[in-house]
């Protein structure tokens, strides 16, 4: 027990036999439970940490894989039957250091955040070791997933490395959360939905000779569509559901008006180019001024938006 919190931490295992028992090995004295998922590992991990037969350690075997959001639930479900305050979560390839996770409860155990984040672009040094293509791909997604959770104020949405209170896990829906890949953005989605506060934590990563599972095509072609669905669905539950403000109204203005006048100038311009007749001046200017009023509106609901961020009050 840490501060009479008790702190449970999870690891979904898949593919990391190399590692996996170091990271247990390394992990703070003052957790209370090891949740280790076997999501299906075909190396057998969950069979490996058995055999250490740690009191801490539960060890729960997935029939099939679910991918490494379906392992999380599956571990979250049983923190909260264990009745845990906090749980961490914990990527069983070695990639996250242990030492830090005093660091990501704090916040939650001093009342200032609900789920804490590590960041790895606060420390320069050990972002020169991440490989270029992760440091790419990660800076273009960070900015996709600001956008879409609500959480402008976070500077790296995508790591996993996390910790988060039994009560935010109670506001959410499990069952209904991503279970791949997506899982990390669709928490942060899901937590602005219920207001919850996430802070970031700095948080070097480390790479090594891990494997990885993840598959480039289905980042670039899966996560933005389903981006799309949560930037939706999180403006429909917290501007038009839960609350109606001037965000709601320039919003609901905004996007038909850039859209009717993409559309019209767009059939302008195509009948201009087809019949050989230019354009009137009415025509471009009311295109054009359609465009620049929607664009004004859905600036000011993105200004509304980013002072919107969910904050404790004091």
């Amino acid at each position: 027990m840490y501060r009479k919190k008790v702190i449970a931490v999870v690891i979904p295992t898949y593919r990391v036999s190399r590692h996996i028992e170091k990271v247990v090995s390394m992990l703070p004295d003052f957790i209370d439970y090891i949740i280790v998922v076997d999501d299906k590992c075909p190396d057998k991990s969950g069979e490996l940490i058995l055999k250490l037969n740690h009191e801490k350690i539960t060890v729960l075997f997935h029939k099939i894989n679910l991918g490494v959001g379906g392992a999380v639930i599956t571990g979250y479900k049983r923190a909260l039957d264990l009745d845990v305050d906090i749980v961490v979560k914990v990527d069983g390839d070695g990639q996250m250091n242990p030492a830090y996770i005093e660091n990501l409860i704090e916040p939650i155990i001093d009342g200032v955040a609900d789920y804490t984040k590590g960041n790895r672009f606060s420390n320069f040094k050990a972002l020169r070791k991440m490989p270029k293509i992760r440091l790419f791909g990660n800076s273009a997604l960070s900015f996709l997933v600001k956008a879409s959770s609500g959480y402008w104020n976070i500077m790296d949405p995508t790591n996993g490395f996390t910790a988060i209170s039994k009560d935010a896990i109670l506001g959410l829906n499990l069952d209904e959360l991503s279970q791949r890949y997506f899982f990390e953005s669709d928490m942060l989605i899901n937590l602005n939905i219920e207001n919850c506060v996430v802070k970031d934590i700095p948080i070097p990563a480390k790479y090594g000779d891990e494997d990885s599972s993840l598959s480039i095509s289905k980042v670039l072609f899966d996560f933005p569509l389903k981006l799309i669905r949560g930037f939706a669905k999180r403006v429909f539950y917290k501007y038009f559901i839960y609350d109606f403000n001037m965000a709601s109204i320039y919003m609901v203005f905004g996007f038909p008006m850039v859209l009717c006048g993409s559309i019209y100038g767009g059939m302008s311009w195509y009948l201009s180019i087809s019949t050989g007749i230019v354009a009137s001046t009415g025509t471009i200017m009311l295109s054009a001024l359609l465009i620049m009023l929607g664009v004004q509106f859905l600036l000011q609901a993105i200004s509304i938006d980013i002072d919107n961020i969910p904050k404790r009050e004091k």
